[in-house]
């Protein structure tokens, strides 16, 4: 017998695909699939082409926002369906 899942667990599924959706294209789709589209059609970044730059860079770069946003919409969640941390 399953369980129904609960509007918070719904919330942090929600979150959690779309983020890392988010990353799965940044990193995959933009540094190896569209690589070379990005070089001939997207503006360079300094003197590297920007799917070069997806790949070395932006990727890591959009890691470490999408690691931010995860703490902000969890937190969000967390306030909003009750759950706090005690701060001693």
């Amino acid at each position: 017998m399953k369980k129904a899942l609960s509007s918070y667990e719904k919330m942090c599924n929600v979150i959690l695909y779309v983020l890392l959706s988010i990353w799965f294209i940044a990193s995959f789709g933009c540094g190896i699939i569209f690589r070379e589209w990005l070089d001939q059609n997207a503006p360079s970044i300094g003197n590297a082409p920007f799917g070069f730059w997806m790949a070395q860079q932006g990727s890591i770069i959009t890691f470490v926002l999408i690691i931010i946003a995860y703490a902000i919409l969890m937190n969000r969640a967390d306030d909003k369906n009750g759950y706090k941390e005690d701060k001693d």
